[in-house]
């Protein structure tokens, strides 16, 4: 039985490599090996009657909500221009630096992050933006392409994120499981805002490294990441300054909308997504960008984006159903308590693990395939479910970045001119994947940077 636990995952993992529809595979996979070991009578089928109770709490679950609500944020947000006014005017601000648009790319990285939370849109957005200014300034293009793929995934840590409210969801179902099988009857919660909160520290500390990182550069190869030249920088001071509040104060205005009405406790984060895309049609309505043309387009992509997610979710619960019946998470618990160096290498484990199969998954299907098996046998080792998470969610960042089928290199791929290469993105993007690296093992090794925060506003 536990075999077909084991042929069940390596089936789905090939089949999705192959370019199968990924919700249609996991379920459609799931049911053929079901159907195949009530046959044998190595399965039970009875597993597969608690499916509609999984179904019915996925519609019923009003975390996941704020899935759609972020996404028609982060659409509207895009169709605003507010990146395109955001890096014309950051330019303007540190262009008399070396590596001045290189800075901007990536404080409007932080700043879309923190608006939109949605990775392609924001690759595709600042190459679209700012790669042919950075390449006509003279800029190199490996170090052009790193830094607007890195500042694009941004978008997974720095909260309100996609991401977070996904491994929110599925955290919280593996700790509560976890707590059960612990004999803990009344199960403490985690929430989507303990995540949030979390992934604050976190992903200020990547955006420091990121710059500190650029400035070495600009101090090192200096012709690398040339200046703006003084006679394209015509306002003054006081122009200069208006022009920059004029731009920044929108977007913070609904960033600090969003994180602070959590962070406060004065909204969770499914009424705080419904304030950000309110407030994302108000700034497109303030800026003339809101038409029903606009408003249409909107809502389509929202809802192929987000049936996208939810097909997915629906799917998965299908294969963990499955894998669970032929005592699948039996074997993992087995294989991770048993290795020598306790909850440490089972972690570390689990990490390389994701970080491997980022290289040819998509985060979707890693948080609700891959989670829902391993969380609960690393809770149930005694692991904070805080720091536990905003580790995943920047090993699953980490994945967007990683040759040779890293989503946000094929993003920024497709709308490079042909003059940048292939492997000039790959190379740029490498220091980019280091800092993450060093980011999660300062993570690992401090676990205070994550649960620091939320138990100061969380108690």
């Amino acid at each position: 039985m536990e075999l077909m636990a084991i042929w069940l995952f390596v089936a789905v993992f090939i089949l999705l490599l192959a370019g199968f529809p990924v919700a249609f595979t996991l379920a459609g996979t799931a049911l053929m090996f079901a159907a195949s070991g009530h046959y044998f009578e190595v399965f039970d089928s009875a597993f597969l009657e608690a499916l509609p109770n999984r179904l019915f709490g996925i519609m019923m679950n009003q975390t996941l909500v704020a899935v759609p609500l972020f996404v028609f944020m982060g659409v509207m947000l895009e169709r605003s221009r507010i990146a395109e006014n955001l890096l014309d005017t950051m330019a303007l601000l540190f262009g008399s630096k070396k590596g001045g648009i290189g800075f901007s790319v990536i404080i409007v990285g932080m700043l879309l992050a923190a608006s939109t939370g949605i990775v392609g849109a924001t690759v595709v957005t600042m190459g679209l933006l700012s790669l042919p200014t950075m390449l006509k300034r003279g800029y190199d293009p490996q170090i052009a392409c790193g830094t607007i793929c890195a500042s694009g995934t941004l978008g997974q840590i720095i909260p309100p994120s996609i991401i977070l409210v996904l491994l929110g969801d599925v955290l919280s179902s593996a700790y509560q499981q976890a707590q059960l099988d612990m004999g803990i009857f009344s199960p403490e919660t985690l929430s989507v805002g303990d995540l949030f909160i979390g992934a604050l520290l976190p992903g200020l500390l990547l955006v420091a490294l990121y710059l500190g990182y650029l400035i070495l550069i600009s101090l090192i190869k200096p012709d690398a990441m040339p200046a703006i030249p003084a006679e394209e920088r015509q306002l003054n001071r006081g122009d200069l300054i208006k022009q920059v509040m004029k731009e920044l104060i929108p977007p913070l205005t609904l960033i600090f909308t969003v994180l602070g009405s959590i962070i406060a406790g004065l909204a969770t984060p499914t009424e705080a997504a419904a304030v950000g895309a309110m407030g994302a049609m108000i700034l497109a309505t303030i800026k003339n960008q809101l038409s029903l043309k606009i408003l249409r387009e909107v809502m389509q992509n929202t809802t192929r984006i987000s049936s996208m997610v939810f097909m997915i979710l629906i799917g998965a619960s299908i294969f963990s159903l499955v894998f669970r019946g032929f005592e699948g998470d039996e074997l993992i618990r087995d294989f991770l308590t048993d290795l020598p160096g306790g909850t440490y290498s089972a972690l570390f484990l689990v990490m390389l693990v994701m970080f491997l199969l980022g290289f040819v998954l998509d985060f979707i299907e890693i948080t609700f395939v891959v989670i829902p098996i391993v969380g609960p046998v690393l809770l149930a080792m005694g692991i904070d479910p805080v720091w536990l998470g905003i580790l995943i969610a920047i090993n699953l960042q980490t994945s967007f970045l990683t040759p040779p089928f890293g989503f946000a290199l094929f993003y920024l791929r497709g709308v490079a001119p042909d003059s940048i290469k292939t492997v000039d993105i790959y190379k740029g993007v490498m220091p980019f994947i280091l800092i993450q690296i060093l980011v999660m093992g300062m993570i690992a090794y401090w676990p205070g940077i994550a649960v620091w925060l939320p138990g100061v506003v969380m108690g």
